[in-house]
C-alpha cells in the first residue's frame, strides 16, 4: 500500500465494495453515485449513503434529481425496483 494512510484508504474501499455485495449492489455505480452525491449531501443525512441505506435513499426523490442533474450519472429516471 506504501504508507499507513495507503492502507486504510483500501481497507476502507474494500469495505465498501464487500458491503455493496453484501446487499446486492452493484459496486462501481454505488461509489460512482456517491462520489456524485457527497458534495452537495447533508452532513446530518450521510448514513442514507451507506450500502445498507443505498437501495432506500434511490428511492428518494432528492437523490434521483441530484443524479440526474449530474452529467457523470447514469440519469435514473425511475426508482430501483
Amino acid at each position: 500500500m506504501g504508507s499507513k494512510d495507503g492502507t486504510e484508504w483500501n481497507a476502507t474501499i474494500v469495505s465498501l465494495i464487500a458491503s455493496c455485495g453484501l446487499h446486492g449492489i452493484e459496486p462501481w455505480t454505488y461509489l460512482r453515485d456517491v462520489l456524485i452525491l457527497l458534495r452537495t449531501w447533508p452532513p446530518e443525512r450521510l448514513i442514507e449513503l451507506a450500502p445498507k441505506s443505498w437501495k432506500q435513499t434511490l428511492e428518494n426523490t432528492d437523490a434521483r434529481q441530484r443524479l440526474a442533474a449530474s452529467p457523470w450519472s447514469r440519469a435514473p429516471t425511475a426508482a430501483p425496483s
